[in-house]
């Protein structure tokens, strides 16, 4: 398939730069994939679309303040550093900018002072390995120090770092918030349950490849970055009991999509696991354990959007993109939101 089936025209004043004050209040279209009719609601009335014996499944990863800005030692140079992952303890691989400024032995000093990192190597693709010296914990130091790695759509500076997190967020380690939760507030999660409806969590760490854009004009020619998962115990055999009472199981964004159809796709059924997938799903995959899709709206052209038309069909996923422009619905990140069931 061609890239440019993916393609679709957004002004620039869709694109959502700050989150909306309350979290569930954003709008939700609806599209039933077996009709193609669409409907128009608020995110809070989602409640409406799940029913006793389903279960929803929800990535319960934290988004890394990732973002630091040291000081040369040497030269008073400043360089944005982006930490992408652990090497070792104390050891991180990361983007540097501009990258000519950030040379093996320089050292950086961030915040107050008493957070240092030497660059120790460039690796082959330009990226950094740094060396970090501290005392206390790291995470807690980065959360005083770092800012959240924001894609670069969005221009304008986040004032409370929480609301790029899910309120469920636990396990530290992602690059990019699963946006797809962010519309969930505590109080409709409880609604949720409540209803008989259960909830399950899985874990995948966002990389940067999720904004990475498609080169191959023949989609089938783009190669999927990897990502970390992990299944637990409780969830699968959640996720395998839904399945087989012939309840929905409804995934919560297009990590969790990916997590549940690359596990089923190699083992069967869901199994207890800590993994890495690249799946990469586009029109004419076959979806064998997810039933209904909550998602956000997405770039033109991303493997996100061809993963939405995988699930809803082409032409009911592009229809709907194109209803949304009309109807002037927030895009991406912060965005509106969207339910294929």
């Amino acid at each position: 398939m061609e890239k440019s089936l993916f393609n679709f025209e957004l002004p620039q004043e869709l694109i959502a730069q700050q989150p909306l004050q309350q979290r569930d209040s954003s709008r939700l279209l609806v599209l039933n994939k077996s009709t193609g009719a669409i409907q128009h609601y608020v995110f809070s009335e989602i409640i409406n679309f799940l029913n006793p014996g389903d279960c929803l499944i929800l990535n319960d990863t934290r988004v890394l303040p990732a973002r630091l800005y040291g000081v040369a030692k040497d030269t008073g140079a400043r360089v944005e550093f982006l930490l992408l992952k652990q090497v070792e303890e104390k050891t991180w691989e990361a983007l540097a900018g501009p990258g000519r400024k950030a040379k093996p032995g320089r050292i950086f000093i961030f915040g107050d002072g008493t957070f240092k990192g030497e660059v120790l190597s460039v690796n082959s693709d330009g990226n950094r390995i740094i060396k970090f010296f501290y005392e206390g914990n790291f995470f807690e130091i980065l959360d005083k120090t770092g800012e959240m790695p924001l894609p670069h759509y969005i221009t304008e500076k986040l004032n409370e770092k929480e609301r790029y997190q899910t309120v469920y967020s636990k396990d530290l380690g992602s690059a990019a918030a699963p946006t797809a939760g962010l519309h969930f507030t505590p109080e409709l999660l409880k609604r949720i349950e409540s209803k008989g409806v259960k909830i399950g969590f899985v874990t995948l760490h966002v990389g940067l490849g999720t904004f990475r854009p498609v080169k191959s004009e023949n989609i089938e020619d783009h190669k999927m970055h990897s990502e970390f998962f992990r299944i637990p115990s409780s969830t699968a055999q959640l996720v395998n009991s839904t399945k087989m009472q012939g309840s929905k199981v409804v995934a919560v964004g297009t990590t969790c999509c990916r997590v549940l159809e690359s596990t089923m796709r190699k083992y069967g059924n869901i199994q207890a696991c800590e993994d890495n997938t690249d799946i990469f799903i586009y029109p004419g995959f076959k979806f064998e354990c997810v039933d209904a899709l909550i998602t956000n709206f997405h770039l033109p052209e991303s493997t996100l959007i061809m993963l939405v038309c995988a699930f809803g069909g082409y032409e009911n996923a592009m229809n709907a993109y194109k209803i949304a422009v009309e109807e002037k619905y927030r895009f991406f990140s912060f965005g509106d939101s969207m339910f294929v069931f």
